[in-house]
């Protein structure tokens, strides 16, 4: 298949992680919408909190590019569909340009979806130690791999204008590539981070703080010539940032369409947007609600999506909501659907134990237990194959996902059938996948475009489920 390329983008890397990719995303979304284009963003990797960010910033889902899980021609259909409507894409890269899944080849790195794209790159380089030696890394950056067109960069972290002059002027009489202008050291600016990424409570940008990057941007980089090297034509400036419309509790959806209940709040964040696509193509209303905050399913549910996040920082208001509790574990009895992925699963047990050895009762529709542990036990891809019939189809299903935990199941009651058998890169083969009445949980975060057929049969058994909430 050859290449595909929309109207206009550019791929937002760096030389290596930490190097500030995604504050520099941040500002150039915000000030790209500012000016009233229309920008589709993206981000590289199996991350599910910068597409948080991203969403907030540019006022649409930011979707997720990954080519281990997805497959070239599923990432590049993906990727039109989602640019189709605008006027650039946007994609934040992960790691270093180049790191992937090994060390001689470009496989599952920014660089190899660059190539597949064929986008230009624009280089995030932490300049807050250097000098005339950019002009070093950047030009190697350049001649590693030619077929990745290394277009501009932008530096980060500048301590002011007399500095930008010295590493403009490093690249000018070395590099190919052209400097884009460059972001100072704000500390207003940072994001905190804990055990798996990004603090995601921040993904609520405030107003002020994106007219803040926009502005910065603005200022300090030439927008006109970034532009000009993605295709695009500079649009008119609008006076403010507009807030995205508040998403409905529930969608707007053809008449009988039978309704999935989707939790999203500050404990459940962790979702693909494509997984939530993937179904309502197949005729699926979704609904969201809090079980932080609701005492019951949205009304009408025959199935409940319970995403990723972190259930261990609310697992007192969790507690305390023994509505929501026993709704979900009337509704589980009852028959109806339940799929759940990672922080769904520890929302299911019987106990959740944090760090500090403090016990918390969840919904008790798996028995078992799980305790939190002080660092990160899972962080890799995964691909599963059922073992018996689940929610997701029959046995036999394959499906690529990743693992993204700091917690383990410390007791699951061996009545409870293990429907996956689960490897992958450098994990250790297991059975996985807890299965009982009509709930599949698991620690697997499973992207659908994977698997087309997940949604599907995720959509017939909940159109199949004789129970509602």
């Amino acid at each position: 298949m050859s290449a595909v390329r929309p109207a206009a983008g550019f791929i937002v890397a760096a030389p290596e992680s930490g190097a500030g990719k995604t504050t520099v995303t941040l500002a150039l979304l915000a000030a790209l919408r500012r000016r009233g284009l229309r920008v589709a963003p993206f981000k590289i990797g199996p991350d599910f909190i910068d597409p948080l960010f991203h969403a907030r910033a540019a006022g649409v889902p930011s979707r997720t590019l990954d080519a281990w899980m997805l497959g070239a021609e599923a990432l590049e259909a993906l990727f039109r569909a989602a640019a189709r409507d605008a006027d650039l894409a946007v994609i934040e890269g992960m790691m270093g340009l180049f790191d992937g899944v090994s060390g001689s080849s470009d496989q599952g790195s920014t660089a190899a979806i660059a190539k597949r794209l064929d986008l230009p790159v624009v280089l995030v380089v932490d300049a807050s130690a250097q000098a005339r030696s950019v002009a070093a890394l950047v030009s190697g950056f350049e001649r590693f791999d030619p077929a990745v067109r290394v277009a501009g960069v932008i530096f980060n972290r500048v301590a002011g204008n007399g500095h930008y002059r010295i590493l403009a002027e490093a690249m000018a009489g070395t590099c190919d590539s052209i400097a884009l202008g460059w972001l100072g050291m704000d500390p207003r600016w940072a994001i905190p981070e804990r055990h798996l990424g990004l603090a995601t409570e921040r993904a609520r940008l405030p107003a002020p703080l994106l007219a803040r990057l926009a502005a910065a941007a603005e200022r300090t980089i030439d927008l006109d010539g970034l532009l000009a090297l993605s295709g695009t034509r500079p649009g008119p400036r609008c006076p403010a940032i507009e807030p995205a419309p508040r998403a409905p509790r529930v969608e707007r959806v053809p008449d009988g369409a039978p309704l999935l209940a989707v939790a999203r709040d500050e404990a459940f964040t962790f979702y693909y947007e494509d997984n939530l696509d993937a179904l309502r193509r197949e005729g699926i209303a979704l609904g969201f609600f809090s079980p932080l905050r609701d005492a019951r399913l949205p009304r009408g549910a025959r199935g409940v999506y319970l995403g990723g996040g972190y259930p261990e920082l609310y697992a007192r208001t969790l507690a305390a909501n023994r509505p929501m509790r026993a709704a979900l574990r009337l509704f589980a009895e009852a028959g109806g659907v339940i799929y759940a992925e990672c922080g769904g699963l520890m929302a299911l047990v019987e106990e959740l134990r944090l760090a500090d050895g403090k016990r918390y009762p969840m919904a008790c529709v798996l028995p078992g237990e799980i305790e939190m542990r002080p660092r990160p036990l899972a962080i890799g891809y995964a691909e599963i194959t059922t073992r018996r019939e689940t929610p997701l189809g029959p046995a036999g299903e394959k499906a690529r996902g990743h693992l993204f935990h700091a917690s383990r199941i410390t007791r699951m009651r061996r009545s409870i059938e293990r429907a996956y058998h689960v490897e992958g890169p450098g994990l250790a083969s297991h059975e996985e996948g807890y299965a009982r009445w009509n709930v599949l949980a698991s620690y697997v975060h499973l992207h659908f475009g994977s698997n087309p057929r997940l949604a599907a049969n995720l959509a017939r058994r909940i159109r199949e489920a004789d129970v509602h909430a």
